[in-house]
């Protein structure tokens, strides 16, 4: 099958995440409107940024009033951005800015402040509401307000509207599937190593929510409500007695959901259906442990993809090299190692980082992401040197995606292994130094299981 029909196929599956032709934006030009996001032209590519970023930075300032006094404060302005040559004169938001807010209806405001835009009709019942009965009464409103988790304890929370929360849908799936071909078919069986996206605002689950889309039939490993309060249980240290039986559930579900996936596993090679494995590759590598220790295998081969993100400790503090995986994963399930690819992206944007598989360097969609690479002092580095990676979202409505990280890359002008055009990333992105570790992996971990030894 050529790529045009491959693509039209996931175009027809994706088209409710796609608004009406005559309500594009360069934001909905730069996403939508591409094939293949990492085969656009370079030239090409910078155009459609420029575009995006640009409207976006001008739509946060007009309708953004923290944000534009934030401009004002760094004597910026919507004018001063001439070229792309200018990006680097946007005003960034570290990610801590969005673990620094209040509790209850203060926590509301501190929501519909970040916003952009006119905030719909809230209605928050109670004196003092949690952040799930906030984050529910936006949602119930229309918008997709998500969190994400560190285990330092401190929730990251974005106020996402759905027009954003849509156009993620778009790239994260179209990104994956670009690289798969020509390997991903509407016709194969999912297996979700995440929270079900339809039980819970955690972004670790919430972001999967188009895989039921491109696929046949999906099964979930965390198929139960994932909330705030559990998640703070599962992550705690605290010896109370609520603490302690959170954690030995957490602990049973672990065993179970691992025997789940081996259970699927056995049927559809049994079956003899095309596979595709999607979310935390910590559990993906328990359930190859747990097929090794019984002397068991499966074989995959050509007919099954796997794609993980969120992060590589497989257990506490241990980090798993990519390649070990990778052999693991061919040598227990049969799938090749250009049939397993992994993403990088975050809860504050909607750029998915997304691996070749010719020699798994992550690759930047740049038709609508502005990435940078900054040294300690937030000055832009050139290629090849390592620094803390930051970027322009030039899709984001919701709020200004305009935002520096916590994470440690290394970014080059092309890829090494590969004739895609635009940069690329190094695998092995890790976090700097003193920040909380935040990884979807960590949240899934923590979710179906405190303690392992449990």
């Amino acid at each position: 099958m050529g790529f045009s029909n491959y693509i039209n196929d996931f175009n027809r599956l994706t088209a409710k995440y796609v608004p009406l032709g005559n309500e594009w934006t360069p934001s909905e030009q730069a996403v939508c409107g591409v094939g293949d996001p990492f085969r656009v032209p370079v030239e090409q590519a910078d155009a459609l940024r420029f575009k995006a970023v640009k409207y976006q930075f001008i739509r946060h300032f007009e309708k953004n009033r923290i944000y534009r006094r934030y401009c004002r404060q760094s004597h910026i302005a919507p004018e001063d951005i001439r070229t792309m040559d200018d990006f680097h004169r946007i005003p960034l938001i570290p990610t801590d800015f969005f673990k620094d807010h209040p509790r209850g209806k203060d926590f509301a405001l501190w929501l519909a402040n970040l916003y952009t835009g006119d905030v719909p009709t809230i209605h928050i019942h109670g004196r003092n509401p949690s952040y799930d009965n906030v984050i529910d009464a936006f949602n119930t409103s229309g918008m997709a307000a998500m969190y994400s988790s560190g285990t330092g304890g401190r929730h990251t929370f974005v106020p996402r509207d759905m027009r954003s929360f849509n156009l993620n849908e778009i790239a994260l799936s179209k990104n994956a599937i670009s690289m798969f071909y020509p390997n991903w078919s509407p016709k194969m069986k999912g297996y979700l190593m995440l929270p079900n996206p339809f039980k819970t605002n955690l972004f670790a689950g919430r972001l999967a929510t188009v895989f039921f889309d491109v696929m046949t039939k999906v099964d979930v490993a965390i198929d139960r409500t994932i909330n705030t309060e559990l998640i703070r249980r599962t992550m705690a240290k605290e010896k109370d007695l609520r603490a302690k039986l959170t954690r030995s559930l957490s602990s049973w579900t672990y065993r179970k959901t691992i025997d789940n996936i081996i259970n699927w596993m056995e049927v559809n090679e049994k079956e003899g259906n095309e596979v595709a494995i999607v979310g935390a590759p910590y559990l993906l590598h328990s359930a190859i442990m747990k097929l090794k220790e019984d002397g068991r295998s499966f074989d995959f081969s050509g007919r099954g993809i796997v794609l993980t993100g969120g992060g590589w400790k497989v257990h506490e503090q241990r980090r798993m090299p990519e390649t070990e995986f990778r052999k693991e994963l061919q040598q227990t399930l049969g799938i090749e190692p250009d049939r397993c690819l992994d993403l990088y992206g975050m809860v504050e944007g909607n750029g998915w980082m997304t691996q070749c598989p010719e020699g798994h360097h992550l690759h930047i969609p740049t038709t609508y992401l502005h990435p940078m690479v900054l040294d300690e002092e937030y000055r832009p580095l050139g290629y090849g040197e390592s620094g803390r990676f930051a970027f322009l979202d030039g899709s984001m409505y919701g709020y200004p995606g305009f935002v520096i990280t916590g994470d440690r890359v290394t970014m080059l002008e092309r890829c090494p292994h590969c004739g895609r055009p635009g940069p690329v990333l190094e695998p092995g992105v890790t976090r700097i130094s003193g920040k909380d570790g935040r990884g979807c992996s960590d949240e899934v971990r923590s979710i179906i299981s405190r303690d392992l030894r449990g």
